[in-house]
């Protein structure tokens, strides 16, 4: 093998082939494509909120149910789940 030929396929080995940015805890688009709109508030075991990125232009809000532990996304305008979030903003504060 040539020299050039060897720091050539080195070279190609090293790049990585695309760095994915799932592999960063980023997620590359929207998870949510429909929103629950009705309550379903005393079924939420946790919640995760992402604020818009450069990935979302939303705010995506996940509930994961207590019974089975399905992921729901609840729409952020609803004002049941304003209230969930502001109930949950209050349990944090007061926590020590």
């Amino acid at each position: 093998m040539s020299v050039i030929f060897t720091v050539a396929l080195v070279v190609f080995l090293a790049i990585p082939e695309g760095v994915s940015t799932r592999d960063q805890g980023v997620n590359p688009r929207c998870l949510c494509i429909t929103k629950e709109k009705k309550p379903i508030g005393r079924f939420i075991g946790t919640l995760e909120v992402t604020p818009a990125n450069s990935h979302c232009e939303y705010m995506e809000i996940i509930a994961t149910l207590k019974k089975d532990g399905q992921k729901v996304c609840l729409d952020p305008d609803a004002p049941w789940v304003k209230k969930v979030l502001e109930k949950k903003s209050a349990q944090q504060k007061n926590k020590p």
